[in-house]
């Protein structure tokens, strides 16, 4: 079947059929479909979505466009657990979520991504790390999980390949926030890891990509009906985006900081903290390595109390390449660029909005996300101290900045300041404390 007939009739309106679904994916392997015909069909998605047929047709035929990994032929002997975010800005979870869970007792095969838009990557924070292997083939992936309990890698070129071909356009022609195309991106690439127990954290708010509570509600409906198409237990949790999570933006600073939870989490930001801990618990439970959530929540703050936490991504890391004494000295070994400047407001309040996406923007024009999919990122540059709802902040003091903006040169710290003066709005009154966890559901 020809490419340009199957995006006519998605474009037309038509319900795509499972041949026209499983022929397209096929084409991207075989190279019968084009970079110009993926853009196409990609955009067409976007405009015309699709129903929950067809969103559960994609995601198994990219799901199976490559190798699929079944955990239960390795005899682990503990539950394979995974969680993924739709994407926000300061979102270093998996970093951290990751060794805690190993640290309980679960194994964590984490397939991630690259940035997409305004919102961060976990893979290109990982990329921070020196030696650190993003990429490693399925056979070292599936032994380092074996060996060491976890890993967050890239989805190799084996493991749902027709999705790594859209998820990188869909990324250069604005379709990165089409609900069916974000559901099948997720599920393909975690059917094909192997994964059958997934928390999701969807964002809501101005720096996700669902900026309010019913475009988010959408996308949470798609994800549990095509999970349940599929034989994914999907639990699902809308978390708060209408500030930075945690206090930095940036590729190794956001790793920095998702470090220093691991080994000192009573002084990690209380937002980051408690949207790791609650992902982290209800996957304990679906694991059945805790009988409740505040069962799972005290082994949670066992593992980071003991190191073992902190312990457990020190080997992952070094097993995948990285430094032996990363945990230890992460500093030492995590580059931030050398220019510093304090970003101040003109006058002096307490924070009272902030537009989210303006400060991922203003990541991008660092140089730090990407406009094309080609684009080569800067791992150093990034924000610290961002200033949260409720902060109280002034001009001419370095402890009551809205940011501390990183970069290599002046000119381009100036600019950035004059982003993130926009991004924030600013009064007398300190605002009640939002709830960075705001609904569960399965």
């Amino acid at each position: 079947m020809l490419p340009a007939e199957i995006i006519r009739a998605k474009r037309e309106g038509a319900e795509l059929t499972e041949r026209q679904i499983f022929d397209f994916i096929s084409g991207i392997q075989t190279g019968q479909v084009d970079d110009c015909q993926v853009a196409a069909f990609a955009m067409v998605v976007c405009c015309r979505s699709m129903n929950a047929n067809e969103t559960g047709l994609l995601t198994e035929a990219m799901a199976h466009s490559g190798l699929v990994t079944h955990w239960d032929e390795q005899d682990l002997g503990g539950p394979i657990l995974d969680k993924h975010s739709s994407g926000g800005v300061g979102d270093k979870v998996s970093i951290a979520l990751m060794p805690i869970l190993v640290a309980c007792g679960a194994f964590v095969p984490m397939v991630s991504g690259r940035g997409l838009g305004h919102s961060g990557g976990t893979l290109d924070k990982l990329d921070a790390i020196p030696g650190y292997n993003t990429e490693p083939s399925t056979k070292f992936f599936v032994n380092t999980v074996k060996q060491v309990g976890g890993a967050i890698v890239s989805a190799s070129a084996d493991i749902a390949p027709a999705d790594k071909k859209l998820y990188s356009i869909r990324d250069t022609i604005a379709a990165v926030d089409s609900v069916p195309l974000i559901t099948a991106s997720i599920l393909s690439k975690k059917i094909a890891a192997g994964i059958s127990r997934l928390v999701m954290d969807v964002k809501v708010g101005s720096g996700a990509f669902m900026p309010d509570i019913s475009a988010a509600e959408k996308l949470v409906e798609s994800l549990l009906a095509v999970a349940e198409k599929t034989d994914v237990h999907l639990k699902v949790l809308l978390t708060d985006m209408n500030q930075v999570l945690g206090t930095t933006v940036g590729n190794a600073i956001e790793t920095l900081e998702a470090v220093m939870l691991l080994t000192d989490h009573k002084q990690a930001d209380r937002r980051l903290l408690e949207v790791t801990v609650e992902l982290a618990a209800e996957l304990l439970v679906m694991g059945k390595l805790a009988s409740d959530l505040q069962v799972g929540r005290n082994q949670i703050h066992e593992a980071l109390s003991s190191g073992k936490a902190a312990e457990a991504l020190g080997k992952i890391v070094a097993v995948l390449g990285g430094p032996n004494d990363f945990v230890d000295k992460p500093r030492q070994h995590l580059k931030i660029a050398p220019v510093k400047l304090a970003v101040h407001p003109h006058s002096a309040g307490k924070v009272a909005a902030i537009d989210v996406r303006t400060v991922g923007i203003a990541m991008v024009e660092m140089k730090g996300g990407r406009r094309t999919k080609n684009d080569k990122i800067d791992l150093q540059v990034g924000l610290d101290h961002v200033a949260g709802i409720g902060s109280e902040v002034g001009p001419g003091r370095d402890d009551r900045p809205l940011a501390m903006v990183y970069v290599h040169d002046d000119k381009l710290a100036n600019a950035v300041a004059e982003d993130i003066r926009a991004a924030y709005t600013l009064n007398t009154h300190t605002p009640d404390y939002t709830q960075v966890v705001l609904e569960r559901r399965e």
